[in-house]
C-alpha cells in the first residue's frame, strides 16, 4: 500500500532502484521464457519424433515375438532370454539449457552379437534372433525417449516458473512500486509547496514597514501646579508666629 510508505527522499530513491532493478529482471526473464519456449518446441517435435517411432517399434517387436512363440514355442523363447549374460548398462550424466540441468543418458552393450546372447546358434532359429533384435532397437528407443521426455518436462516446468515469475513482476510488484514512487512524489511536491508558501510569508512578514508609535503630547495637556507639603520643622515655627501674632493683637484689659 501506498500508505504504508513514508514520504521521503530516501525511500523514494529506493523506490526508484528497486525500480531499476524490476525492469532489468523483468526483461532479463522476458528472454529466458522465450529462448526456454523455443528450445521446449525443438524438445517437443523430438519427443513426438521418438514416440512415433517408439509406437512403431514395441509394434515390430511384438509381433516378432509373438512370431517367434508361435514357430518355436514359448519355452525356446524363454530359454534364449534367460542365456544372456552380460546385461545393457546405462550412464547419466547432465547439461544445461538455458539454465535448465536436464539429464543426458547414454547406454552400452545394448545391441549383441549372436554369440553375446549367450545362446548357441544350433539351440534357436531365426525367428528368435529376429525377436532379439527387434527388442535390443526397442529397448534404445526406449532410453531415448526417457531422456527426450523428461527434459521436455522439466523445460516445461522451468517455463511455467519464469512465467510465473515475470507476471509477479509485471503485474504486482511493478504497478505497487510506481503506486509508492508517485504517491511519495506527491506528498514532497506538496511539502515543497507548502515550504514556499511559509517562505513568502515568513519574507512578506520582513519586508513589511512598522508603523510609528504615537506617543501622548505633553504638550497639550495642562500642567498642573505641584503641591509642596510643608515639614513638620517650619510646620510649627508659622504656628508659633501665628500664635504670637494674635497675642499682641488681643486688648489690654485682657492682661489684667
Amino acid at each position: 500500500m501506498a500508505e504504508d510508505v513514508k514520504p521521503t527522499r530516501k525511500n523514494l530513491m529506493a523506490i526508484e532502484d528497486r525500480i531499476e532493478l524490476s525492469e532489468r529482471g523483468h526483461d532479463t526473464l522476458e528472454q529466458k521464457r522465450d529462448g526456454l519456449i523455443m528450445e521446449f518446441m525443438d524438445i517437443l517435435d523430438q519427443a513426438q519424433d521418438v514416440r512415433e517411432d517408439l509406437n512403431a517399434n514395441y509394434d515390430v517387436a511384438q509381433r516378432k515375438l509373438n512370431m517367434a512363440r508361435a514357430m518355436e514355442g514359448d519355452v525356446a523363447v524363454r530359454g534364449a532370454a534367460a542365456a544372456l549374460k552380460e546385461h545393457p548398462e546405462i550412464t547419466t550424466q547432465s547439461k544445461n539449457i538455458m539454465g535448465v540441468v536436464v539429464p543426458q543418458i547414454e547406454s552400452s552393450k545394448v545391441r549383441k552379437s549372436l554369440d553375446e546372447r549367450g545362446y548357441g546358434l544350433l539351440g534357436s532359429s531365426a525367428r528368435i534372433d529376429e525377436a532379439a533384435d527387434a527388442y535390443e532397437e526397442l529397448l534404445e528407443t526406449i532410453i531415448l525417449a526417457a531422456e527426450v521426455e523428461t527434459a521436455m518436462k522439466k523445460m516445461l516446468k522451468e517455463i511455467e516458473t519464469t512465467k510465473r515469475r515475470v507476471n509477479a513482476l509485471e503485474f504486482k510488484l511493478l504497478p505497487d512500486l510506481y503506486e509508492n514512487q508517485e504517491y511519495i512524489e506527491q506528498k514532497l511536491e506538496e511539502q515543497e509547496r507548502e515550504e514556499i508558501f511559509r517562505m513568502k510569508k515568513i519574507k512578506a512578514k520582513r519586508k513589511k514597514p512598522k508603523r510609528p508609535s504615537v506617543r501622548p503630547n505633553r504638550r497639550l495637556r495642562p500642567r498642573l501646579p505641584k503641591k509642596t507639603w510643608p515639614s513638620s520643622a517650619s510646620s510649627s515655627g508659622s504656628t508659633t508666629r501665628r500664635l504670637s501674632t494674635a497675642v499682641l493683637r488681643l486688648p489690654a484689659d485682657c492682661y489684667l
